[in-house]
């Protein structure tokens, strides 16, 4: 484990012997993560209060991308949507525009939601891995807020059957 995660283990380990002595609660366990659709894991952090988008919808996202856990585990940032000229990420749920991971997340958040998600690598970049930044094989560490939920694009007759099936 890295210096982070010893010293983290390390202080929880002391407040909790600690609370014990001076007749106080244990601190609570770690948080759980759900076992979401193929493999996906997740962690409400921030409930939401809008509504879920629908398929096709344009959605807005702001997240960080880690490596190797989520950042205050030690993970190494490799890609963030917040920063200086920056901005949330805009695309359109549930139809490929992005990883199978985040389709998967997306759909079943609520705007203003946010969530810590482990993506196995066959629902992020699989073998090949992304840019020369994410190596084959990579579990995707995601903090990501859903920002956004706007219209639903015009669709033709044949696009909108494509959407349905």
């Amino acid at each position: 484990p890295s210096m982070v995660a010893r010293r983290d283990a390390l202080q929880r380990a002391t407040a909790g012997a600690s609370a014990l002595l001076l007749g106080a609660a244990a601190p609570a366990a770690a948080a759980t993560y759900v076992d979401g659709p193929r493999g996906l894991k997740y962690l409400v952090t921030e409930e939401g209060t809008g509504s879920k988008p629908q398929r096709g919808q344009s959605v807005q996202a702001d997240y960080t991308l880690t490596l190797g856990g989520f950042q205050d585990e030690g993970g190494r940032v490799v890609d963030s949507s917040k920063g200086f000229l920056k901005g949330p990420f805009a695309f359109y749920a549930g139809v490929g525009a992005v990883i199978k991971g985040w389709d998967l997340a997306i759909m079943e958040m609520k705007e203003g939601e946010a969530r810590r998600l482990v993506v196995p690598s066959d629902l992020g970049y699989g073998a090949k891995g992304a840019g020369g930044k994410i190596p084959g094989g990579a579990t995707l560490y995601f903090e990501v807020k859903l920002t956004g939920v706007g219209d639903m694009p015009d669709l033709n007759e044949k696009q909108q059957l494509w959407l349905d099936e």
